[in-house]
């Protein structure tokens, strides 16, 4: 099979890096969101179940078919959204799978009708870029700042990948990854005591549909899911150079979410931060061989649906400072490249500085993430200085 020709050392580790770092670092939200409508140890597995296998599939089956790298992820700021609204609104998990499903009936419906490629369509290079950079940057700085709590570790995985690049640079965060395992198993930082295995048993929950649920699930988690996580994703896939089908990739993302919804599946996106680490060069130096890092991370995270709480041990008993500077070193490359595509054009490198600054703030208005403020600050300042310099013209 071409596939296990085209994979190599490279692509499997960022597989594993980009699964350990979308996992890791939001996993306890996701938890956070499922005790707010009252589930319980068995409902929480059941999430686990429906998320990594919709992830996992949705990521290696159309990578395999397409060639291409397709990275899918559940919905992070979706899941912040829950949290707070489940807690505030009182709601039960049967009324929250009814908001899951209507919520994936409009992922479909914007998918399937090509709106959301279309507004995508309209978003200068320069613009995505920007937001990416952004994105990306923010994962960057927590890295560096990891020092805070855990020099010798950071200061050490900087040396390993800083060697890595000079004489190794294939292999610069395989081999990074590798002395860090090492260095915390060898101080005994790595809790193996989290780890319990277990196979993972789906629980079915019977939908409820309320207009409260509606106006206050629903609602809020297609605009963030849409806003803060799929225009990002989209920026991604295009700063790496892909020509994905993204109105079908968004309309099978919907589709998983409405079959999964009743097991805990609450929202399915592009990614973007994983994205970035399974798109980069870091991943494969043949770009037409990366996808073999999304299969990869695709057949990790179905393996954490599989086995739930024994792999949620496993990536919760890394230190998070381990976490946060492999994810920033790892996206180096990507941070790097777009703020290069971002600045390099005279003409829109105002409107993409303000795109990434706005980005990279983290401000949240309305329930909005900055990836989305971003980019309308961006469109706006290149409106004014376009409409400026056209009427200076004239």
């Amino acid at each position: 099979m071409s596939f296990f020709r085209d994979l190599n050392l490279s692509a499997a580790t960022a597989g594993f890096v980009a699964v350990l770092v979308g996992f890791t670092s939001s996993v306890a939200i996701v938890f956070q969101a499922a005790l707010a409508f009252g589930a319980t140890p068995e409902l929480i597995t059941s999430w686990m179940w429906a998320l990594g296998l919709g992830m996992g599939l949705c990521s290696a089956i159309p990578s395999l078919v397409l060639r291409q790298p397709v990275m899918v992820a559940w919905s992070t700021p979706g899941a912040a959204v829950l949290a707070t609204a489940g807690l505030a609104g009182g709601f039960t998990m049967p009324q929250a799978v009814g908001a899951f499903m209507a919520c994936a009936v409009l992922i479909v419906l914007v998918g399937a009708t090509g709106w959301f490629e279309r507004v995508m369509n309209r978003i200068p290079v320069a613009l995505a870029s920007a937001l990416l950079a952004g994105v990306l940057a923010r994962f960057g700085l927590q890295a560096f700042a990891a020092a805070q709590t855990a020099l010798p570790l950071v200061v050490l995985m900087l040396l390993a990948y800083l060697v890595g690049r000079r004489w190794l640079a294939r292999y610069a965060v395989p081999l990074t990854l590798a002395v860090a395992v090492a260095y915390v198993a060898a101080r005994g930082q790595f809790n193996g005591g989290a780890v319990s295995f277990a196979l993972a048993r789906p629980v079915f929950t019977m939908p409820e549909f309320t207009l409260a649920a509606l106006v206050s699930l629903a609602l809020p988690l297609f605009v963030v899911t849409m806003a803060s996580q799929n225009l990002p994703g989209v920026a991604a896939i295009r700063s790496a150079g892909y020509t994905l089908p993204i109105s079908r990739i968004i309309t099978l993302t919907g589709l998983a979410t409405l079959v999964l919804a009743p097991f805990g599946a609450f929202a399915l996106n592009l990614s973007a931060i994983t994205a970035a680490i399974c798109m980069g060069e870091e991943a494969h130096p043949d770009k037409t061989k990366r996808y073999t890092a999304a299969v990869a991370c695709g057949a990790l995270y179905v393996v954490i649906g599989l086995f739930g709480a024994a792999v949620t041990g496993l990536l919760l008993a890394f230190p998070k400072e381990l976490v946060l500077a492999i994810a920033g070193l790892a996206l180096l490359g990507s941070i790097g490249g777009g703020l290069h595509a971002a600045l390099r054009d005279d003409s829109h490198r105002e409107a993409a500085l303000i795109t990434f600054l706005v980005t990279l703030s983290g401000v949240v208005i309305a329930g909005i993430g900055s990836a989305f403020w971003g980019v309308v600050a961006g469109a706006l300042a290149l409106f004014v200085q376009q409409y400026g310099a056209a009427r200076n013209a004239s």
